[in-house]
């Protein structure tokens, strides 16, 4: 498995280099649909870890990410969310079309390169050019793919202004994560 950061100079990502086998998708331009096409192309057909650069992880983090992916290696696997249901109903499967934010998560072998060919082509791209977690749920709806919602979440969001929309809450924080 693959373990892919999507990142700019901007960032100091020290702090993630303790993940064993982690590489960085970094690009000069703060372009975030683009630094996701170079990191889906790193990926190539190999299963993949798909990180942002502004998570918090979990004590004892990989491990605890690698029991989940070894349990469901052949299924798309979100470890972040923000679902009012994280609380009440717990880790489930939800529609493709519903998968939001792309902090962390899982793709099985071979997606991240069918999800890079459907981002050449996404109709969405003009209307929300840093829709990456849009364009993925339109791909997961296109095949009928369900995700899986791991619960508690495994990683949470670092408080703090968007670099790649500045439109978005400061504060897009987990309901169910715990370090």
């Amino acid at each position: 498995m693959k373990i892919i950061m999507r990142t700019t100079c901007e960032r100091d990502v020290s702090e993630y280099k303790v993940i064993p086998g982690i590489s960085f998708s970094i690009i000069e331009k703060r372009d975030a649909y683009v630094n996701f096409q170079n990191a889906l192309g790193i990926s190539g057909e190999d299963p993949a870890l798909h990180l942002e650069d502004d998570i918090i992880m979990c004590d004892d983090f990989s491990n605890r990410i690698n029991h989940v992916i070894n349990a469901h290696e052949n299924d798309v696997i979100q470890f972040f969310s923000m679902r009012k249901d994280d609380i009440t109903v717990g880790t489930r499967y939800i529609r493709g079309g519903d998968f939001l934010a792309a902090l962390c998560f899982y793709l099985p072998a071979k997606m991240s390169a069918d999800i890079l060919e459907y981002s050449k082509i996404w109709p969405g791209r003009e209307k929300d050019p840093t829709g990456l977690d849009l364009m993925i749920g339109d791909y997961l709806r296109k095949e009928r793919i369900k995700y899986l919602n791991i619960c508690p979440n495994l990683v949470d969001h670092k408080v703090g202004k968007s670099l790649i929309n500045s439109k978005r809450s400061s504060k897009r924080v987990s309901l169910t994560f715990r370090k």
